[in-house]
């Protein structure tokens, strides 16, 4: 009895475990490239980050006065403190 069911359970056939296929990211599931910022101190006395080039502009008495562009939240436009 014992040779009849180890025959009947080596007959059946075991079926072979293959690892998933390894599917490319579609551009939905690729995370966003991010952007390259950089902390500056702001005139105001508060740390401001942003992501635009730092600029001089003129001011209404002619001296320049040194900006961060672009910077997190609504602001554009950050004057910075030298």
């Amino acid at each position: 009895m014992k040779v009849l069911a180890l025959a009947l359970l080596m007959s059946i056939p075991v079926p072979r475990l293959v690892p998933p296929a390894q599917l490319s990211p579609t551009s939905a599931e690729v995370p966003a490239k991010k952007k390259g910022g950089r902390w500056y101190f702001a005139a105001t006395g508060h740390a401001v980050y942003c992501y635009g080039p730092v600029r001089s502009l003129p001011q209404a008495q002619g001296t320049p006065v040194k900006v961060a562009t672009f910077c997190r939240g609504d602001q554009i436009i950050v004057p910075l403190k030298d």
